[in-house]
Parts: structure tokens; sequence; C-alpha cells
């Protein structure tokens, strides 16, 4: 792969609930689009990296999940569980016009990629899950617990504070709560500016960034996972924290192929990865 890395445009669309916000590249290139799910608990944002370089050779669209970036809130009284992002997703993705289309999940996004595809099997031609986990019972109660709580806003700012520190202790620690030796991350913080930028989406969703957390991790992978009838790649980035699970995701997913990625931490990894994500698309 090589060449300027394509440009990213932005969008609304609308559906029942309000606005989904999106991101788009390669749009001029035609053909059945990519889209792609990101992880939480930031928006489209983070994919932009992936998404220059897959634009190049495929139209990719990233839109931000109910109430996460600039995508307006789920419902109330929805019951927000993976399959109500997901039927989301869908309806966006009707209203922007797109039938088929293959889909590329990163952890939360990847449980809502893969409800996707058993639910609309005859739309999603191929499927990408990069970074899943399948907790054990007392694993999968805590991180429901403790990984994502409600966070109120306060005339002190205390919202400001505390997702500063949340973003920099899930770049230090596994899991973020566990501020341990033992729990210590080997990737470093990232730079100040990446820092602060993802700092930023978080607070746009401060109030409602947990849902979606809590719908990935509630969501029951050993049940659904192997309903997935689509060809799928399960994939997962050397420094992902949540590589100690690909073996487990394998195995209710014996059909899929498997690979472990560069990652994205330099340009030169974002480049190798995005080429091994177009091979496996171009087998089909």
């Amino acid at each position: 792969m090589s060449g300027a890395l394509a440009e990213i445009d932005r969008g609304f669309v609308r559906i029942a609930e309000g606005q989904v916000h999106y991101r788009e590249a390669g749009a001029h290139l035609g053909g059945r689009p990519l889209v792609l799910f990101h992880p939480s608990p930031t928006s489209s944002w983070i994919l932009q990296p992936l998404m220059r370089r897959l634009g190049r050779h495929r139209h990719v669209i990233a839109p931000d999940t109910l109430g996460n970036g600039d995508s307006c809130l789920p419902a109330p009284g929805a019951a927000l569980d993976i399959a109500c992002f997901a039927d989301a997703h869908r309806r966006a993705l009707d209203a922007l016009g797109v039938g088929a289309f293959d889909a590329y999940g990163s952890h939360t996004g990847g449980n809502i990629a893969a409800e996707m595809a058993i639910g609309a099997p005859d739309r999603v031609g191929a499927l990408i899950l990069d970074g899943m986990a399948v907790y054990a019972q007392d694993e999968q109660a805590e991180m429901l617990a403790r990984y994502a709580p409600e966070v109120a806003v306060d005339h002190i700012g205390s919202q400001l504070n505390w997702a500063w520190h949340f973003v920099r202790d899930n770049a230090l620690f596994w899991p973020w709560f566990k501020r341990d030796a033992a729990h210590m991350r080997k990737v470093g913080l990232p730079a100040p500016e990446t820092l602060h930028e993802k700092v930023v989406e978080v607070l746009k969703a401060v109030r409602s960034y947990h849902h979606s957390y809590r719908a990935a991790f509630a969501y029951d992978k050993r049940a659904r996972l192997p309903l997935v009838r689509t060809r799928t790649l399960l994939a997962c980035a050397e420094d992902d924290m949540l590589l100690e699970y690909l073996e487990a995701v394998a195995a209710l997913m014996p059909g899929a192929q498997r690979l472990v990625t560069p990652g994205g931490a330099t340009p030169e990894r974002a480049e190798a990865t995005a080429a091994a994500l177009l091979a496996f698309l171009d087998q089909g």
C-alpha cells in the first residue's frame, strides 16, 4: 500500500432517535462499502488512521454509536443492549442508502458488527472482528460493576478530571481501575495531543458513554458468536490487551480465520494492518 492518505468527510443522517454522525472516505470508489464500528469509549474519530489507509482502496463509512461522539442518544426506555445499537446502525445505513456491505468492528464495535451479521446475513458480505473478549462469569460481573461508571456533571467540573484520568489510566493499566504493578500495560502513554483528543471525545458523551460499554460487557458471546455464518476474520493487534482472549473467541467460531496484526501505534504498523485487512476482504 502506498500513496497519499484518503481524505475523510463527515456528515449526519437522521433516524427516529435523532441524528447519527458518521465519517466517510473513498466514496468515489463505489462498490460494496466497508462499514467500520468503533470501540468504546470514543467515536469513529479513533478509526481515522485506519480509514485514511483503507479509503485509498475501498469506500469506508464509520458511524458514531448512539450515545457516543456526535451521535444522538438512544431512545428513552430503549433496551440498551447490543441488539439495540446494531438496529440503530442498520437504520442509519438504510437512511444512507447502503445495501450490502462488509463490516469491521473493534472491541464494542466488534460486538455490534457480529450482531449485525447474525441479524442481517444477506447484507454483511465479510466480517472482521478486531479485539474481542470472552470473560469468565466473575470477570464479566466485575467489568459490568466497575469499568464504565455513570458520570455526573457538576459545577466544579469533576467530570473533566475523571475523563482525563479514565483515558490516561486505560493506557497504563488493564483493566484501568486496577492501578498496580500486576495490571500495568507496556504500551506507554500516547502523545499528549492524542490523549487530549481522546478525552474530548469521551467528554462529548460523558453522561451516556457507559450504555454501549455495558452492553458490550453483557453481550453473551458464547451464545451469539456461533450463530455468525458470515466469512469472518478474527483479528487482534499484538499490543491489544484483549489478545489473551483470541483463542477463546476462535473456539466459538472454528470456521473463522485468525490474524495477529501489528496494530496502529506507528504509521508503518497502521499500513501493514490495513494491508492485511484488505487482503482478507479481497479473498471474497
